[in-house]
């Protein structure tokens, strides 16, 4: 009997299969929502209390997927006690790359959620649609292609690339710009101007995303004008144009009108936000019905785990739907202890240095052997974001990594809409059925 009859028949419970059911949806799970980095005068209390105050701001922007939370009253008493819902912080001095000090800061997912669900709020979750932007900027008479490629083009190109991104890290809205081979072809960069969708969806068709715009920004009566259309999974937003007088401005106020109409068809009402996280776990090289059991009774002794639930089964895979009591970090630490979870991280790759990821390569995500790379991830616009400023040894120690960055989320269609209504991220892990045993140093 196989592995999905005799988990039906013997665990009792009902298993979706999803074989044959066509291509996987290409939405992504943000990590670094809840991690903000943002400008302090000091290390003196009063500073860093100012610091949890705009660090909690802008995670309620991107959480709750709306700006205006901020103008309501319970916003502001949340704001008042920043410092409760802060999970982790680092002090960074100014240095070299800043002239100013650095708070960077975790605020604790769940305790941002059950905040904002009290106030009547809704909560946009970490699995959100991947938006696949085509943008040409005319200035000084010539016309340019945005793409994802930091070692070559333009300086121009490069200053409205960093503009999108610190956009788009700004709202937690994942955008990406088309490789950098597409940078020389004319007949696309006048389809995107003129706002024609068939040749840029043709041209799109190899490269992963949910949405599609086409974005032109030009130079008129002393502003800048960007127009675009938007379309996708059942979104329609066209003839939609903004002005602003920098680039920073107009990429901010593109970004924004994306990300609230978004945020108002995935947003979770306040009322759906649960008193415990409900975490989705995706554990690779699940091979039989005793890994099975292994991998359920793992997770189901561990402290803040309340419940286990079997969502799904594919070859070698299974999805579970995990109930934690605290915070979903304290979860990861405890999978950590057992070290048959070999955690599978995204390997995110850099734009802030000038050497992208090579054409046709996978940016981003989570790669095995049997991994179909046959579609192109595109390079992620806003990932990539060095920390400011040098960090004494005394506060810190290394690389922090980067604030923003998303990874695949593997789902079909089908589970598009369900999959958007997880409010954290997905966990995923490669299960070992024996600990890794460490070589004795003694007999080297």
């Amino acid at each position: 009997m196989s592995l999905p009859s005799l988990l039906k028949l013997q665990a009792g419970i009902f298993i979706l299969f999803l074989w044959g059911l066509g291509l996987p949806a290409q939405a992504v799970t943000v990590d670094g929502l809840y991690t903000v980095q943002v400008p302090v005068e000091s290390s003196a209390p009063d500073d860093l209390e100012e610091g949890y105050r705009d660090g909690l701001k802008r995670v309620l922007a991107r959480v709750s997927g709306t700006r205006d939370l901020l103008d309501d009253q319970r916003s502001r008493d949340l704001l008042a006690n920043a410092q409760s819902l802060v999970q982790s912080y680092q002090f960074l001095r100014a240095g070299e790359q800043s002239q100013s000090n650095q708070l960077r800061m975790t605020f604790g997912a769940v305790g941002v959620n059950r905040a904002l669900a009290s106030i009547d709020a809704p909560v946009w979750g970490a699995n959100r649609p991947l938006t696949l932007a085509w943008i040409v900027v005319e200035e000084r008479g010539g016309r340019e292609l945005l793409v994802n490629d930091g070692a070559t083009g333009s300086q121009t190109e490069g200053d409205w690339r960093q503009a999108f991104a610190d956009a788009a890290e700004r709202r937690g809205l994942p955008v990406a710009l088309p490789p950098a081979d597409r940078r020389g072809d004319q007949r696309l960069l006048s389809e995107v101007w003129g706002q024609f969708m068939g040749q840029v969806k043709e041209a799109s068709n190899t490269i992963d995303h949910n949405l599609l715009a086409v974005v032109k920004i030009n130079r008129t009566g002393g502003e800048w004008q960007a127009a675009w259309r938007l379309e996708g999974d059942g979104i329609e937003d066209s003839a939609q144009s903004v002005r602003a007088d920098s680039p920073g401005a107009i990429s901010r106020k593109v970004i924004d009108a994306w990300a609230d109409l978004l945020a108002e068809r995935y947003a979770v009402a306040a009322g759906e936000v649960a008193d415990s996280a409900r975490v989705d776990i995706v554990v690779d090289q699940v091979n039989s019905l005793q890994d099975y059991a292994q991998v359920m009774s793992a997770l189901d002794r561990m402290t803040p785990v309340n419940t286990v639930d079997p969502v799904r089964v594919t070859a070698g895979r299974i999805t579970l739907k995990v109930s934690v009591a605290g915070e979903v970090a304290q979860l990861r630490q405890y999978i950590a202890l057992d070290r048959r979870f070999q955690e599978m991280r995204a390997n995110v790759a850099s734009t802030d240095s000038g050497t992208p990821p090579e054409s046709g390569a996978v940016a981003s995500g989570v790669q095995s052997s049997d991994t179909d790379t046959s579609n192109v991830v595109p390079g992620p616009l806003g990932v990539g974001l060095t920390v400011p400023g040098s960090v004494s040894e005394a506060e810190s120690n290394g690389d922090l990594g980067p604030v923003f960055q998303y990874r695949p989320l593997e789902m079909t269609e089908e589970d598009s809409e369900e999959s958007f209504e997880s409010l954290y991220e997905t966990l995923r892990y490669r299960w070992q059925s024996a600990p890794v045993v460490q070589p004795d140093a003694s007999q080297d």
